[in-house]
């Protein structure tokens, strides 16, 4: 590619939005060029790596058309060798979070999508074509844009909170609340606002009971949602209390946690417990925009038109769960993705036109 090419749609991201909007943009014969996102240490403590969140999750239970059975043929059909062997065996129960983000690449790479695995650290979008500043260096120029670098879940940086995730600590109860592993079990879920009350609420459908960590004397969800974990007979809310420690084991995976009161400095409780979600909050990745887009205050990117992904930037759109503080589900983020993917085609042929 040279220095003075402009490509047609750039994808910023590699999530099950990314991946999407880059198939339907292949197909529609736009050329698609990808960045994944680089290989860093950075990125794998910010949960950024290439293939999004998804695929640092295990099972994928209510990803439609991926039902409970062995993929092992399909998946060593689908894959090239080389992706194949970076991934884990599979285990015969159903796709996991990585093999279906390998699939959606390389459904986007069989329609002709080019994939650079580099983060685009800065944008120019005063004017188009757009230009792109990638982290290897050199720029990069589009005609449109597609912005799909998700939302990074907020943890509480403990070491065994690092240690156990995806043996047991997650960041979504929708998505992994119904695991087998769950069901039937305590479980822990740290937070106190309306996100977290609606995740212990979900997960008492499984589980034989749900403890709900606050740090603060009240929850800070509205009324009416804390007013029903309160009045749950299988919630238990622990008032003026932090998690200090996720306990377990590499066989079982979580076991217990530690908390510590924040009124009485030497007071401390374990309890069993087979899972802990935390409910803390979700930060988008948009800092690389640096006011490029307009922002909800929360930052993420505003879309100006109910159910459409067009930005305040003509020509610049924006998919999954960088728009998205609500639904947040693989699933919800593909479609948002085919929808970036539309909404860029139809704006660039009106350019042409």
């Amino acid at each position: 590619m040279s220095e003075t090419a402009v490509e047609s749609v750039v994808i910023i991201g590699s999530g099950p939005a990314g991946w999407c909007a880059a198939t339907y943009a292949a197909r529609a014969q736009l050329q698609p060029l990808v960045y994944e996102g680089a290989i860093t240490e950075e990125n794998r403590m910010a949960g950024t790596l290439p293939l999004g969140q998804l695929a640092l999750t295990s099972e994928v239970e209510n990803y439609a058309g991926f039902p409970a059975g062995d993929l092992s043929s399909f998946l060593d059909s689908a894959l090239p060798q080389d992706r194949r062997m970076m991934m884990a065996p599979h285990d015969g129960h159903g796709v996991t979070g990585p093999e279906l983000m390998e699939l959606m690449r390389q459904q986007a790479v069989n329609f002709g999508t080019r994939v650079i695995t580099d983060d685009i650290t800065r944008v120019d979008f005063s004017n188009c074509p757009f230009t792109l500043f990638p982290a290897g260096g050199g720029e990069v120029r589009a005609r449109s844009v597609i912005v799909a670098t998700g939302a990074s879940a907020n943890w509480l940086g403990l070491e065994s909170e690092t240690r156990f995730k995806n043996r047991g600590v997650s960041a979504c109860a929708v998505c992994d609340g119904a695991l087998p592993r769950f069901r039937n079990q305590e479980l822990v879920v740290v937070g106190g606002g309306d996100s977290a009350v609606e995740e212990a609420t979900y997960l008492t459908k499984f589980a034989s009971r749900v403890h709900l960590i606050h740090r603060r004397d009240e929850l800070r969800a509205s009324k009416i949602m804390a007013k029903r974990a309160l009045e749950n007979d299988k919630v238990k809310v622990h008032f003026n209390t932090t998690l200090a420690e996720v306990l377990g084991d590499d066989q079982q995976g979580v076991t217990g946690v530690r908390l510590e009161s924040t009124t009485e400095p030497d007071k401390e409780t374990t309890l069993a417990a087979a899972g802990v979600f935390l409910a803390i909050g979700h930060t988008p990745n948009t800092a690389f925009l640096e006011g490029q887009l307009e922002l909800t205050p929360k930052q993420y990117i505003v879309w100006q038109k109910h159910f459409r992904t067009a930005t305040n930037v003509e020509g610049v759109f924006a998919a999954g769960d960088v728009a998205d503080d609500y639904y947040r589900q693989a699933i919800s983020a593909a479609g948002s993705g085919c929808m970036a993917a539309l909404d860029a085609e139809r704006w660039l042929a009106e350019q042409e036109g």
